[in-house]
């Protein structure tokens, strides 16, 4: 069990929060009284009576209540990090809001499994824009229903069984005239649209401001036709090859001067990190241009036989556990990708659940600390330990942290990833990376667990580096950086 007096201590927050960051993510005013008044530690999830119109209205109730903390929860990272005169000191109300919304998920995939068990409704998982969705469809085995108006009938004769069957095999049963089902519809993909809609046009607004402020300050220096002046965009060329153009991505990659470094990666539930739970952490220590430490073990026994620890160290295996809750309802995704089945990883079965845990925290924070840390696709990471690490928001943000990633390496200094129909910007999967780089061998695949998948990475990342500086390319070109590189973050005045 966790301690339980960091909720309390996350709700001391509040004040802070709400003084700095007064609308939610979807522009909505938050009602902090509303969080203040959530049982963060024992959950804000709704716990029916096993009737057909209980099961929905608790449905109901559950995703109103998700919908308003995940609002809450997107818009925090931004609030803290532009919090430049530090009014808000500690990211722990949004871990805390973060732990509960995984509760409150566990229990609405409870009450969808439990209606399709009652044949309520059937569900299917689809992918819709930005998100992947539970959508909730009539019962086919429980006679007519109308799919424009989203109802399920389920009117039956008064009587005395059970109320886990359709009206039509339990005539006994009174149930409800019908369940509507277009008000129980997941809207995560509706929300997630329109939120990238605004943040769109509030770009397009800014650029536009930005271009008018900059032709009302060199008025004086164009021509009346407003031709653009030399060097500006205009004035490019057309490029020829495979040129990727700069991304926001590029602030990860490595300076011409990294040396030792930690690569991570974690295997979880989904991609959401205030959905989903952490259940394997994978880490282990190279250095991309001093000697391998003298004392540390040559060896390592990988999951993968055909693994050779080379110059990789202090390697490092965790495993995590899920709530009963979740292991109860398995997870045949997770299962079939990185082989850990959830139903033997229950916390009754012993496991100890990363966000409960935060000894487990502190020494994987300690690490993070101690040098750059890697990843392929490393802001996935980030935004996990940003909601499940306690003190790492805050490390981050004081600069103590250093996050460099392979993903841009592949995709701007890596040849071998040149666009294609099915991979517009080149396949940069860390499969295809390790491979292109030697560090995996063609004849096998990403093992997706987080050490092995840790080792090919740095693997990759060294072989990729020394041929790049024999090559006087990539941090040794005439755009690279010196120093270490990566993506930090400090105090602003």
């Amino acid at each position: 069990m966790t301690d339980r007096a960091w909720f309390d201590a996350a709700k001391g927050d509040i004040p802070q929060w709400a003084a700095s960051m007064p609308k939610d993510a979807d522009g909505t005013t938050i009602d902090w009284d509303w969080v203040r008044s959530l049982d963060l530690a024992h959950g804000v999830g709704t716990i029916p009576e096993s009737t057909p119109q209980s099961i929905h209205d608790a449905l109901k109730a559950d995703y109103a209540t998700r919908e308003r903390l995940e609002s809450i929860i997107a818009q925090c990272n931004s609030a803290f990090m532009t919090d430049f005169d530090r009014f808000i000191g500690s990211y722990r109300l949004p871990r805390a809001l973060a732990y509960a919304n995984r509760r409150l998920n566990d229990n609405i995939n409870t009450l969808l499994h439990l209606g399709e068990q009652q044949h309520l409704w059937a569900v299917s998982r689809e992918r819709r824009g930005r998100a992947t969705i539970a959508v909730l469809k009539p019962y086919s085995g429980s006679g007519p229903s109308n799919d424009d108006q989203g109802m399920l009938d389920l009117s039956g004769e008064a009587g005395g069984t059970s109320a886990g069957n359709t009206a039509a095999e339990n005539s006994d049963v009174k149930f409800p005239t019908t369940v509507a089902l277009d008000d129980v519809q997941d809207r995560t993909a509706a929300i997630l649209d329109a939120r990238a809609e605004r943040r769109k046009a509030q770009r397009f607004q800014k650029r536009a401001g930005d271009a008018a402020m900059a032709r009302a300050n060199l008025s004086g220096a164009t021509s009346p036709g407003g031709a653009a002046l030399p060097g500006g965009a205009a004035a490019s060329g057309n490029a020829t090859g495979h040129h990727p153009k700069p991304d926001w991505r590029d602030a990860y990659l490595p300076g011409r001067d990294v040396d030792a470094v930690m690569g991570i990666d974690i295997e979880t539930t989904g991609i959401d990190p205030a959905r989903d739970y952490i259940i394997d952490v994978g880490f282990e220590f190279m250095n991309m241009a001093s000697p391998r430490p003298a004392g540390e073990p040559e060896t390592y026994a990988y999951e993968q036989g055909y693994y050779a620890a080379g110059d990789a160290y202090g390697q490092s295996r965790l495993a995590f556990g899920v709530p009963p809750e979740n292991a109860a309802l398995g997870n045949a995704l997770i299962a079939k990708l990185t082989g850990i089945d959830v139903h033997g990883r229950s916390s009754e079965a012993g496991y100890r659940l990363f966000d409960e845990w935060p000894q487990a925290q502190a020494g994987l924070l300690a690490r993070l600390t101690q040098q750059p840390y890697v990843a392929h696709n490393a802001t996935f990471e980030h935004s996990w330990f940003m909601l499940n690490v306690a003190g790492y928001a805050e490390s981050y943000r004081a600069g103590r942290i250093t996050i460099i990633d392979t993903l841009p390496m592949s995709r701007q200094w890596d040849p071998g990833a040149v666009p294609t129909n099915e991979h517009p910007y080149g396949d940069n999967t860390l499969d295809a990376y390790a491979k292109r780089q030697g560090a995996l061998d063609s004849a096998h695949n990403e093992r997706h667990l987080g050490l092995e998948d840790s080792h090919i990475m740095l693997v990759a990342m060294k072989h990729h580096l020394a041929a790049l500086k024999a090559q006087g390319k990539g941090p040794w070109g005439s755009t690279g950086r010196a120093g270490v590189g990566g993506k930090s973050c400090g105090r602003k005045r």
